[in-house]
C-alpha cells in the first residue's frame, strides 16, 4: 500500500472516532499497518481531532520508532506494535476510552454475550486481561500493555473476536484495515450499553445459548456467510 493512501485511511478513521461519538477530547487514537512497508501510520499524541489533517499523521517502523512527521506519535504506539507483530491478520487498530466499554473494564468485567446483536459480531464474550502488575507498569508501561493483551488471546483467535478490554484502562479493537477496527470499536462500546442495561434489568441474565451464538456469528462470518448481498453467476 502506498504510505500516502495509508496516512489518508488513518486520518480518515481518526476523524470518524470523533463523529461516532467514541472519544472525549484526545482520548484516543487510531492506527493502520503497511506489511509489505513495516511502516505503521498513527496518530500523533496529544494533538487535537479538530483541524487535524493528514500531514499530522506519525509513521513508526515496528520497532516504535518515527520515520516521518512534524509531531510525536501517540503514547499508546508501542501497544499498537505489539499487537500488530502479534496478530498478522490486523491491519488497522483503535483505542478509546468510550464510556461503556470502559466501565466493564474498570469493573474487570468481560462483555458476556446475551443476545444475537453481540454474536454477529463477535464470537464469544469480549475479554479482560489481567492488571499489570508494578514491574510491568514502571518498565515498560504500553508495550507491556500490548503483551498483556497478547497474553489473554493465547487461546482466543483474534479475527474471531476483535476487541479486548485491558483491566482498569479502556478498550482496543482491531479489523482488517483502520476504518475495520473503527467499527469494531463502535459496535463494542454499542454491545457494552447494551449489556450493561440488561443487566440492571435482569443480574442474573443468561448468557445467549452457544447454538444461537454459533448461527448468528456464522450468517456474517467465514466460508458458509450469506448475509448481505454477494454477486449471482450470471447464466
Amino acid at each position: 500500500m502506498q504510505l500516502d493512501k495509508l496516512k489518508q485511511q488513518v486520518l480518515e478513521a481518526n476523524l470518524a472516532v470523533v463523529k461516532f461519538n467514541l472519544v472525549t477530547l484526545t482520548w484516543g487514537n487510531v492506527s493502520g499497518i503497511d506489511r509489505s512497508e513495516g511502516l505503521i501510520v498513527i496518530k500523533p499524541s496529544g494533538v487535537e481531532y479538530e483541524g487535524m489533517t493528514v500531514d499530522d499523521m506519525v509513521v513508526v517502523d515496528l520497532d516504535s520508532k518515527p520515520v516521518s512527521g512534524k509531531w510525536n506519535p501517540s503514547s499508546d504506539t508501542e501497544t499498537h506494535v505489539e499487537l500488530y507483530k502479534a496478530f498478522p491478520s490486523v491491519g488497522g487498530i483503535t483505542h478509546t476510552h468510550s464510556t461503556y466499554a470502559t466501565i466493564f473494564a474498570q469493573a474487570l468485567k468481560e462483555i458476556p454475550c446475551l443476545g444475537t446483536t453481540h454474536a454477529d459480531h463477535f464470537n464469544g464474550p469480549i475479554p479482560i486481561t489481567r492488571m499489570l502488575s508494578k514491574e510491568e507498569v514502571a518498565s515498560g508501561y504500553e508495550r507491556n500493555t500490548g503483551k498483556v493483551i497478547v497474553e489473554t488471546f493465547i487461546d482466543i483467535d483474534p479475527q474471531d473476536i476483535p476487541a479486548v478490554l485491558v483491566a482498569g484502562h479502556a478498550p482496543f479493537a482491531w479489523g482488517k484495515h483502520a476504518m475495520s477496527s473503527v467499527k469494531h470499536s463502535l459496535i463494542l462500546e454499542k454491545v457494552a450499553e447494551l449489556v450493561l442495561g440488561t443487566l440492571q434489568l435482569k443480574a442474573d441474565a443468561a448468557a445467549l445459548p452457544g447454538y444461537i451464538l454459533d448461527k448468528h456469528y456464522s450468517r456474517k462470518h467465514g466460508p458458509n456467510s450469506y448475509y448481505g448481498q454477494k454477486p449471482r453467476n450470471e447464466e
